[in-house]
């Protein structure tokens, strides 16, 4: 057995943490970009405090998922103001440019130089600037992930931008800071976060650590999601998936995802729908594609015992079938109203893209077994 562990420099977790952001920026520089989502009045109280410490701020808002257009711009916008620090406040899309930007800012060359896929691949010679990482969603867990995921337009995919220095030097996780997000997007959130812990608990690279994440985080989603979702003022169901993000973020950080990310990077890039909502109706399809390949080639592979695990988690029955799991899931998804990828535009004729596109992906090579292109349509399909 041999397995690495890396995650955020610190993590602090808890309900009024947010308070520990000002004098955590305070230690680390005197000016910084405040990246913030699409409410920059969820940035303002966070703002005013971190200046009431001596810290200079100016906002950089990302209005919707980051492209390399939106990383560019605000790494010109660090350098002409001089800043020694990022914060970013928001979710993933926040948090994802907020890294690119810290990574970006002390190295030479353009972006494209650094990106898989449609980019060099470079690796980051420089450490990224200081970066504090502050998720107002439960879903990405990026505040604790080396890589930041980033739209190509010109090419239609999302790709990632990658290193061991994406790692935050703090994360504060507060789950008050979740509180009165809308149904839909705290369903997508927590679908991704789902999603990010049972990949990694049946990857190709499972380990004892993230196995214990991916366990606690599970039972915490099935217990908590529907509650969340119907009353934004739960906190104990609030608390449960703010976690169960975190968790994720550690899981899939340091063991591979599978072929719902797979696919989820090239429909992302095609049709614009939102990441969280593509992982959510993915999930129930893939979860039986994979369980069908692996009975027909693998019948004694010990992943199947792994799902096994998972239905009964899903469940709350002892007896639960590999079968029961992926019911649960269709369920789920029709209770949170997830809408099907046709309604973002997606049609069976983008199956052969989305497939060639997804057979490339680090995420894929994670999956539990190697899918066929029959199988991996019969799946996407299935989403539609």
């Amino acid at each position: 057995m041999r397995f690495e562990f890396a995650t955020a420099n610190r993590i602090v977790f808890g309900t009024g943490t947010i308070r520990e952001l000002a004098p955590a920026a305070a230690s680390l520089g005197k000016r910084a970009l405040m990246v913030v989502g699409k409410s920059d009045a969820r940035a303002a109280a966070p703002r005013m405090a971190v200046e009431g410490a001596g810290v200079r701020c100016a906002l950089f808002s990302v209005r919707a998922e980051p492209n390399i257009a939106t990383v560019q711009a605000g790494v010109s916008a660090a350098r002409a103001e001089a800043f020694d620090m990022v914060i970013a406040i928001g979710g993933g899309s926040a948090i994802d440019a907020g890294k690119a930007i810290a990574a970006i800012l002390p190295n030479p060359g353009e972006i494209r130089d650094y990106l898989e896929g449609v980019g060099h691949g470079q690796t980051l010679p420089k450490p990224s600037l200081p970066l504090i990482a502050v998720p107002t969603t439960a879903g990405t867990g990026s505040e604790v992930t080396r890589n930041a995921v980033l739209t190509v337009p010109d090419q239609r995919v999302k790709v990632s931008l990658r290193g061991p220095t994406l790692l935050p030097h703090l994360a504060i996780v507060d789950p008050e800071l979740t509180y009165g997000l809308p149904p839909d997007v705290t369903a997508a959130c927590g679908m991704d976060a789902l999603a990010q812990l049972i990949e990694p608990y049946v990857s190709t690279e499972a380990n004892p650590l993230t196995d214990a994440l991916c366990l606690d985080g599970i039972g915490r989603i099935a217990c908590s999601i529907r509650r969340a979702c119907g009353d934004g003022e739960d906190a104990v169901a609030r608390a449960d998936m703010a976690l169960a993000a975190l968790f994720s973020g550690m899981a899939l950080a340091n063991a591979k995802l599978g072929a719902v990310h797979g696919f989820a990077g090239p429909i992302g890039g095609l049709c614009g729908a939102p990441h969280g909502a593509i992982c959510g109706r993915l999930l129930p399809p893939v979860t039986r594609v994979n369980l069908r390949a692996l009975r027909q080639r693998s019948p004694g592979s010990d992943t199947l015992k792994r799902y096994e695990n998972l239905a009964r988690l899903l469940t709350g029955r002892a007896d639960a079938t590999c079968d029961d799991g992926v019911q649960w899931l269709e369920v789920l998804c029709t209770d949170l109203g997830l809408p099907p990828l046709g309604a973002y535009g997606m049609s069976s004729k983008d199956l052969p893209e989305v497939i060639s596109r997804a057979a490339h992906s680090s995420s894929m090579r994670g999956n539990p077994v190697v899918l066929t292109e029959a199988e991996m349509a019969g799946a996407l399909q299935a989403a539609l």
